[in-house]
């Protein structure tokens, strides 16, 4: 780790860190539901049920925008703090 980077954390108030924290898990919840929907999607094609892979599809990609949105949110608290 950078010291520039261990010093910005050592600077955190427990607050700011438990945001720092949150904005990861949720990022993880989004990507791993995402992970699990595409997954989904290329079973529903295998067996030739392209309209709910189609539909899987769409609610993986609405986890992977949900997860870059946690994303920006920690990116904007770093920049901030």
């Amino acid at each position: 780790m950078s010291t520039a980077i261990k010093a910005e954390h050592k600077n955190l108030s427990p607050a700011e860190n438990q945001k720092n924290i949150e904005h990861h898990k949720t990022a993880s919840k989004h990507l791993e539901a995402a992970s699990k929907h595409h997954l989904e999607a290329a079973k529903h094609h295998e067996q030739g049920n392209h309209l709910d892979a189609a539909q899987s599809t769409i609610v993986a990609n609405g986890h992977l925008h949900l997860a870059n949105e946690a994303q920006k949110e920690d990116v904007k608290h770093h920049a901030t703090n």
